[in-house]
């Protein structure tokens, strides 16, 4: 077992912590978090052990798990690698590209693993659908939330669409060939509404769409290629596949067949993959320490994160313009 300090007990800290506590990869060592308060609560309710000093809680462990406030990524991340120390890292990656480009050389230079937490990766629904997702030539997001200040403090973009971002970029196996964006701030200083568009050079189009404050929560994704359509629901955890092949001579009566203007004619069906129910977080932590044991490469790397984060301010930076 890989002994694992959390730097950070917030909400999702809180979390994480727990699902430690019962993973049977990790031993839950302790954690830091800068209010003492907050932590001296934590400790008190559920017993885990706090540290003063992040300084000793590195010492005391093989891996950090940095659930803090992006702005403070960095910083926690290169202390940890520094002193030889495999890295989780929350979604995003970092506050920037170079700060995030640094975390990926500092790993190099001291020979740690790294994965950031883009949770989605592992979403049952996704993870049942991955393998039928070929070569798609146009993908539909939809993320909406209603509102919650948590997280105002950053743009929407990479509060909640970063994620979308990466599972496309896992998929699409293409370069970004132009990012188009438009957003709207209606309570937040930075934009709570956000519409992008990015061109694949394959000819693939994604169009994603997020908001922060929508009347209903919705976490969908559309992806369309030749000969089918895939339907993932991140939030309830359900998927639709539509799949067309060539129809057969003699078509049974419940068949349903469609004839295009060539005369060219195409049998519809429905495949339902099991949709087998997990726990993503713990999913992504365990992985980790899989990779760690293994000495294999971890399911969102620092430069899946570090791609990602670099689309999103390509958005952003569009949706000034």
């Amino acid at each position: 077992m890989l002994k694992i300090g959390v730097l950070g007990a917030g909400h999702l800290g809180k979390i994480h912590l727990r699902l430690l506590q019962q993973s049977e990869k990790y031993e839950l060592v302790g954690f830091y978090d800068e209010n003492h308060e907050n932590g001296e609560k934590i400790a008190k309710e559920f017993g885990y052990k706090q540290f003063d000093t992040i300084a000793k809680l590195i010492h005391a462990v093989d891996v950090i798990d940095i659930v803090t406030p992006t702005l403070s990524h960095y910083k926690c991340a290169k202390v940890a690698i520094k002193s030889g120390k495999h890295v989780f890292i929350e979604k995003p990656i970092s506050n920037s590209v170079e700060e995030a480009e640094e975390i990926i050389a500092l790993a190099k230079e001291y020979n740690v693993k790294g994965q950031v937490g883009h949770v989605e990766r592992f979403n049952p629904a996704f993870l049942a659908t991955r393998d039928l997702i070929e070569n798609p030539m146009f993908i539909e997001t939809h993320r909406l939330a209603e509102f919650n200040p948590r997280g105002t403090d950053v743009p929407v973009v990479l509060d909640l669409m970063i994620h979308d971002i990466d599972v496309i970029l896992s998929v699409v196996k293409s370069r970004v060939k132009r990012v188009d964006a438009s957003g709207v701030s209606i309570l937040s200083e930075t934009p709570d509404i956000a519409n992008a568009r990015i061109e694949f050079e394959n000819g693939c189009v994604a169009n994603l769409t997020s908001s922060r404050i929508s009347l209903k929560n919705m976490r969908k994704t559309r992806f369309f290629q030749k000969d089918a359509y895939i339907s993932v629901d991140f939030l309830e955890k359900k998927c639709e596949v539509v799949k067309m092949k060539d129809a057969p001579e003699n078509p049974g009566d419940f068949d349903m067949i469609l004839q295009n203007a060539e005369g060219v004619k195409k049998q519809i069906y429905f495949a339902n993959p099991d949709v087998s129910q997990n726990n993503a977080i713990l999913d992504e932590l365990e992985t980790f320490a899989y990779a760690i044991n293994t000495g294999g490469t971890p399911v969102v790397t620092l430069e899946d994160g570090t791609e990602a984060l670099r689309v999103a301010y390509q958005i952003i930076d569009s949706s000034k313009k």
